[in-house]
């Protein structure tokens, strides 16, 4: 018997290895080896024998550093009930039927959010088995994200520093969760404004524009030179916050930055202190171009546009090429109509009101856009008379009002004004209207809806039922009544679960995708309700 032991594999580089594997033997032969029916073997052989080579030459080395514990959290934990809640809503995917039909259950994913501000307002903190589902779930929704990792708290930066698949909460929290200084302490403050990363200096000047607007300003002053002009834009835009005449100087000097960016949003920024100087200046430029026409028996407005863009309006944030398909002249008018303060029309045109202002006619085609300004600068000065004016009844033909041009501006206009007013003209505009452009409207009212706007919303749906409408059309809207109507409203809609008889005009099948439509809208209002009640909400 022969018991010559084969001779070992010759010792290979492991790449040439895993190249040869991955080529193929009949394309490249082993190392060490000859040719032929026994190169694989051969090749595997070696590859064993090098996969003992490198385990056993590994050489023992320290232990890896513990992580450092994460951050206490001293918030009330959250009720048992409300924990179990919060798992049901992190784990619960309701799928659609075929055909998209999505059953009489509630969305749970769509109910998070909710959930998560309630949770926030009553101050709870996460429970720690829930936040792996959380940070998941905060992954794939970015406008989840800012509750999530509110109600997550400082685990959930300690948590994104060991998985990758979170990084996005040490981007999404300013400084990746390094604790802002305290901001009496002028050393700490310099020493992060000047040597802090980006995000980290964004919050930092937030933080102390949000309790000393000053010395925020003055702070970025002492780096304003030599800051790359997207981030000048970034730290001008936090300006926005508690915005007043103080900052109007340092406003004037950006209007003469190298960045159009930066200009442009100082020049808006300027705009909107109704005593700055650029704001007279735009109010002079646009009075000579506007004027009440008293040739006529009934007043009306002339407008005479601009026949160019100096070099002065430039500098006060004129852009001067007109977008595609826009004229010059009309687009000059309107940027200098919107920087223009409001109350400068009323003493321009006689004393009038807004209401009268808006009334007036306007000659030769030019109300539509001397309206659209006008509605850009009621949202930019926060002008609730003229929101009014301009938005007009919500009965009135197509309910576009004197001067909204749009949906969207519409929506603006509304934005101005206060919760309860806000949610009066859409109720009226839905009662006048129906529910076909009320979509973009809804989304600016406050939830819960107030009273009259649930009951307009939902008449609206079941007039819609009634008419044998296809209810896929009114998805959006059902969808939004599931997370805005007042919980309490569930009882009323009792009358609404029933299949409806379906006329011969009627959608085939109608009536069975509106009763579940009601059926989930009606379990999802009293989800909402156990909800709150379970987080101890008022």
């Amino acid at each position: 018997m022969n018991t010559t032991p084969a001779p070992a594999p010759p010792a290979a580089d492991w790449e040439e290895l895993v190249t040869t594997a991955l080529l193929g033997t009949d394309r490249r032969t082993p190392p060490g080896c000859a040719p032929g029916q026994d190169a694989p073997v051969a090749l595997l052989d070696a590859a064993a024998v090098e996969t003992v080579r490198r385990r056993a030459g590994l050489c023992p080395a320290p232990a890896a550093q513990r992580p450092e514990p994460a951050a206490p959290d001293a918030r009330p934990a959250l009720p048992t009930a409300a924990a179990r809640r919060l798992a049901m809503l992190l784990t619960d995917r309701p799928g659609t039927g075929g055909g998209g039909r999505r059953g009489t259950s509630p969305d749970l994913m769509e109910l998070l959010p909710q959930w998560l501000t309630a949770a926030n307002a009553r101050g709870f903190a996460a429970p720690v088995q829930a936040l792996p589902a959380l940070l998941d779930a905060a992954r794939g929704r970015t406008d989840l994200r800012p509750a999530a990792l509110e109600f997550a708290g400082p685990r959930a930066l300690w948590l994104a520093r060991l998985n990758p698949d979170w990084r996005f909460a040490l981007r999404a929290t300013p400084g990746g969760g390094t604790a802002l200084p305290a901001l009496d302490d002028p050393e700490q403050v310099q020493l992060l404004w000047q040597e802090g990363l980006f995000a980290e200096r964004v919050a930092l000047l937030a933080a102390i524009r949000a309790h000393q607007p000053s010395a925020a300003r003055e702070l970025l002053v002492t780096t304003w030179g030599t800051e790359r002009a997207e981030d000048r834009l970034m730290f001008l835009d936090s300006l926005r916050m508690r915005l007043s005449a103080e900052d109007e100087p340092f406003l004037e000097q950006a209007l003469a930055d190298r960045s159009r960016n930066v200009r442009a949003t100082a020049a808006e920024l300027l705009s909107a202190l109704p005593d700055s100087a650029l704001a007279a200046r735009m109010a002079v430029r646009a009075s000579a171009c506007v004027a009440v026409d008293r040739t006529r028996e009934q007043p009306g407005l002339v407008v005479e546009a601009p026949h160019e863009c100096d070099s002065g309006m430039e500098r006060d944030g004129v852009v001067a090429k007109a977008p595609a398909g826009r004229g010059e002249r009309s687009w000059w008018l309107g940027q200098l109509v919107e920087a223009t303060p409001l109350a400068t029309w009323e003493r321009r045109l006689g004393g009038r009101t807004p209401a009268e202002i808006v009334a007036l006619p306007v000659a030769d085609d030019w109300r539509s856009e001397l309206h659209a300004a006008w509605c850009r600068a009621a949202v930019r000065q926060r002008n609730a008379e003229w929101s009014r004016a301009l938005l007009g009844t919500p009965s009135a033909p197509e309910a576009g009002g004197p001067g909204a041009v749009s949906l969207a501006e519409r929506a603006k206009l509304l934005s101005t004004l206060g919760g309860g007013e806000r949610a009066d003209w859409v109720a009226g505009f839905i009662a006048a209207q129906g529910l076909s452009e009320a979509f973009q409207l809804l989304g600016v009212c406050a939830v819960p809806w107030a009273a009259p706007l649930g009951r307009a919303v939902v008449d609206a749906l079941n007039i819609a039922r009634d008419a044998g409408s296809y209810p896929w059309s009114f998805s959006g809207v059902m969808g939004l009544a599931e997370r805005c109507l007042d919980p309490g409203e569930a009882s009323r809609l009792d009358g609404l679960l029933a299949v409806p008889d379906e006329s011969e005009d009627a959608a085939p099948g109608a009536g069975g995708y509106w009763a579940e439509a009601f059926q989930r809208l009606v379990t999802t209002l009293r989800l909402r309700a156990a909800m709150a009640e379970e987080l101890g909400a008022p």
